[in-house]
């Protein structure tokens, strides 16, 4: 039989089955909703008989290379994911991403997205929307954008009618996979220069607050997560994140770190909430708005040290007036005042890019943020800087009093460190 033929047998003997009064299934409606769904019981189950009918009835069909066998190539072309499904397979586990775009499959593999074989023809495609709508049933099938979560955390944006050109509807998996990595492995990687580490874990005990800031995937998050594997774990954490990406449960399993979900609305909702918080610290997970920047900044205003955050810009430089537009635009106020705001409250930025030449992640920049003594001008030292000519780092010395006055509250120790590093990697390697 040709394969097609094949899961069209195995599906009309399994719809008879369901439609007999004396079925082997209970209730056949809500069994093929668990399995369209995922769950794992009805999926096996589900599996099992296409198993059974096939060998009982001496069906044979060679099936796409992308499908480890046949009863699970039959069910989920019938009604589960279709070719998507072996981006969910071990093979795929490192991915961060796949994409639908039309009738052709995308996955990501080593930073960039690679055309896969598979094809899912038009009328399959609405039948995989409408399975993966099945998990959030108050999302509503005659809108054209949708964001669902699958059961094992994967966020699905799906982009159909008016949004997407005919023919051209989009459905984009996504899923969040974040190195446990140190310093050290970070080096090693090439993400950061090699003799770096000691420099950044010190750095992270001295209670600076610090944005990372970098464009989408160039690792902004994996360096957020890294650093906060040097956080103090007694310390009292509150993280907010708009999804369910950073396990700092898994990175830091005895610290007591609470972690909220909350975005927009909501995180302005609680906001009152975490400034009335007695927490040591806070991290900013993503802020995508200016609701989650004023948020950072009201925090960081009074008082609190150990912020960690992450922002998309593409310059460093501007990142004070970048964060002020957004809050502006959100809360209102005076942007150059805004902008003085943002800058007094972070002590250091971050960035980080994707170097297209070798596919990798960097850091290209880091800064020191404040204020200069009247208040009135907002400074930025440029402490490293990357050279993409020669892949490598060079350094500036400085430190300014306030930096030197928090890092000796905080942990005199790490700061004295710190301040010993940083002027070695001057020395090794200083700016010309």
């Amino acid at each position: 039989m040709k394969f097609p033929e094949l899961c069209e047998a195995v599906g009309d003997e399994l719809l008879r089955e369901w439609n007999e009064s004396d079925g082997p299934v209970s209730n056949p409606v809500e069994f093929q909703k668990r399995a369209i769904m995922g769950y794992e019981p009805e999926v096996g189950d589900m599996q099992k008989r296409i198993s059974e009918i096939v060998s009982a009835r001496g069906l044979s069909a060679d099936i796409p290379a992308w499908y480890d066998s046949t009863e699970s190539a039959v069910f989920h072309e019938n009604w589960g994911l279709s070719g998507v499904a072996e981006w969910f397979g071990p093979e795929y586990a490192r991915s961060g991403s796949a994409k639908v775009i039309g009738d052709r499959v995308y996955f990501m593999q080593e930073g960039i997205m690679k055309l896969m074989p598979q094809r899912i023809q038009a009328d399959r495609r609405e039948q995989l929307i409408r399975a993966l709508l099945l998990r959030a049933p108050e999302e509503r099938l005659d809108k054209d954008r949708h964001e669902v979560y699958m059961r094992d955390g994967t966020r699905v944006t799906i982009f159909r009618g008016s949004l997407a050109k005919k023919g051209l509807d989009t459905i984009i998996f996504r899923r969040y996979i974040i190195p446990n990595l140190t310093f050290d492995e970070q080096a090693g990687m090439h993400t950061i220069p090699a003799d770096a580490a000691p420099l950044f874990e010190h750095m992270a005990r001295c209670g600076f607050n610090v944005a990372f800031c970098g464009s989408v995937r160039s690792a902004k998050t994996t360096f957020l997560s890294t650093w906060q594997r040097y956080e103090d774990p007694v310390l009292e954490g509150v993280m907010v994140e708009t999804d369910p990406e950073i396990p700092i449960h898994r990175l830091m399993p005895e610290s007591p770190v609470m972690q909220l979900i909350a975005d927009g609305d909501e995180l302005a909702g609680i906001s009152k909430s975490l400034m009335r918080s007695d927490a040591d610290y806070f991290i900013i997970a993503e802020a995508r708005d200016g609701v989650a920047l004023d948020t950072a900044v009201r925090l960081a205003r009074k008082g609190t040290r150990r912020m960690k955050m992450t922002f998309h810009t593409r310059n460093p430089r501007t990142f004070a007036q970048d964060a002020a537009v957004e809050i502006v635009r959100a809360m209102g106020g005076d942007i150059p005042e805004t902008a003085l705001r943002v800058a007094g409250s972070f002590d250091y930025v971050f960035h980080f890019s994707g170097i297209r030449k070798d596919r990798s992640k960097k850091l290209t920049a880091l800064y020191e943020m404040g204020l200069s003594e009247d208040g009135e001008r907002a400074l930025m030292h440029e402490i490293c800087r990357y050279d993409r000519q020669s892949d490598s780092w060079e350094w500036t010395y400085h430190i300014g009093r306030d930096k030197r006055d928090i890092g000796m509250e905080e942990d005199a120790d790490a700061f004295a460190a710190f301040d010993f590093c940083l002027k070695s990697m001057c020395d090794r390697s200083p700016a010309s």
